[in-house]
């Protein structure tokens, strides 16, 4: 007897929800475990080094009676495989080294970005694409361009992590459950992006009445510096558990239709002033992918800080349409 699906009572026909990873590093095998152990669908796990997704994915799936998941995991080179997923995570690329910026990053990744991007397309037309590799507003602008998708279905992740690197800055500051911290970081995912301390509480209080203004900077200029610090003491490395985690949480968000206002990058077309661009604002992320964009009443230093930000991502930009149409 073959199936496929699960017929319930009442005759009514339920098929889990198709998860793609793509890159089996430690960003995306992360990704993979956290996906499974939350069982946000069936999970393909992706990537052109002939058996690692496939180990990989096979000790995620032995680990499943101990964590208590039923998903199955999958791991290929065959993009056959990724067929009519429902959302696809792209996490393939190179990644930073000490000395390197993000954007040291974006020649080769460009050409990475599209070509993944082209054939998870062509097997899943009607997937919604997250993007976490670096430079990220230029790879996210890549998929983008590349697919042809409107912009809700081609959403970065930037926001998340920057803000979860504020926050724990800031329980660890003052001593407090990092559960009643919240923070929000704007812009582009670099040196430029933007903490913003205004909207930034502990227990529904502003860190402005809470910290003074010399300790508000080092936790924004450390927040700016996260990725670089970790990067640091790494030495051969970068981030990967708080990226993936980030990540998940906005899978999560869309697979489960959970209607979340959490910090992405996303295309805009007139809010805040920027049209074409990929920048970090709030945002709800449903089933329909990215469904809708905040605007936040910004006053002086916040909308200088988001035009430079701006400046620094239409550079990259301007460098990706470039490669594209080379």
């Amino acid at each position: 007897m073959r199936w496929s699906g699960v017929v319930r009572g009442d005759n009514t026909y339920f098929q889990r929800k198709k998860l793609t990873v793509v890159g089996s590093g430690n960003v995306g095998a992360t990704a993979a475990f956290l996906a499974a152990q939350k069982e946000l669908g069936d999970i393909v796990l992706l990537d052109v080094m002939e058996g690692v997704p496939q180990g990989k994915a096979l000790d995620m799936y032995e680990a499943s009676p101990i964590q208590g998941y039923d998903v199955s995991v999958t791991g290929t080179q065959d993009y056959v495989d990724t067929a009519d997923s429902d959302l696809v995570i792209i996490t393939a690329g190179i990644a930073r080294k000490p000395g390197m910026s993000r954007d040291d990053l974006l020649a080769t990744n460009v050409k990475i970005i599209a070509d993944v991007t082209r054939k998870i397309v062509a097997y899943s037309p009607e997937c919604i694409i997250l993007v976490v590799t670096n430079p990220l507003d230029a790879m996210v602008y890549t998929a983008k361009q590349v697919s042809g998708f409107p912009r809700q279905k081609v959403i970065g992740m930037a926001g998340v992590l920057d803000s979860a690197r504020m926050r724990s800055f800031i329980a660890e500051k003052l001593d407090v459950s990092i559960g009643d911290v919240s923070a929000f970081v704007l812009g582009g995912h670099g040196d430029t992006m933007v903490p913003l301390p205004r909207y930034s509480t502990v227990g529904g209080i502003p860190i402005t009445e809470l910290l003074n203004e010399d300790e508000v900077a080092q936790i924004c200029e450390r927040t700016a510096q996260g990725g670089a610090e970790i990067v640091q003491l790494l030495k051969t490395g970068s981030a990967f558990y708080a990226p993936a985690a980030a990540v998940i949480e906005m899978a999560e968000a869309i697979l489960k239709d959970k209607n979340r206002i959490l910090p992405c990058a996303a295309y805009l077309e007139g809010e805040y002033g920027i049209n074409g661009y990929y920048m970090g604002v709030p945002c709800k992320l449903g089933g329909g992918g990215m469904e809708g964009v905040i605007e936040l009443d910004l006053i002086g230093d916040e909308r200088a800080a988001i035009e430079r930000s701006l400046d620094s991502v239409k550079e990259l930009v301007g460098q990706v349409d470039s490669l594209l149409n080379s």
